[in-house]
């Protein structure tokens, strides 16, 4: 669902501020830092949605929410607690990192 590959402005801002944070540039970044990213920024959207950060008010407000992934897409809260990803498919490169050779995006 992510390859720290993947070419887009989301995905280059993602990894610089990363790096920066790590202070580390050879460190890599994954599927579960990218699903929190988007599920952080869901939480922010439902919070300002609901007008509160009361638990139920924001579970009830998440459905339905739009964040921008890190693939260039939107991924959306979907009624029973799933998110919508693009799916990618690679090519292991020589580097470890991955060519996408095929996506839903």
């Amino acid at each position: 669902n992510y390859f720290m590959s993947v070419e887009s402005d989301a995905n280059d801002e993602f990894i610089e501020a990363w790096h920066s944070y790590i202070g580390n540039e050879d460190r890599v970044t994954n599927d579960p830092m990218e699903a929190t990213y988007i599920g952080f920024n869901m939480w922010v959207e439902a919070v300002e949605k609901a007008g509160t950060t009361d638990p139920s008010a924001v579970q009830d407000a998440i459905i339905g929410v739009s964040v921008p992934n890190l693939s260039g897409g939107l991924s959306t809260m979907m009624p029973n607690h799933h998110i919508t990803k693009p799916v990618l498919i690679g090519e292991i490169q020589e580097d470890g990192q991955f060519q996408v050779v095929s996506s839903t995006n």
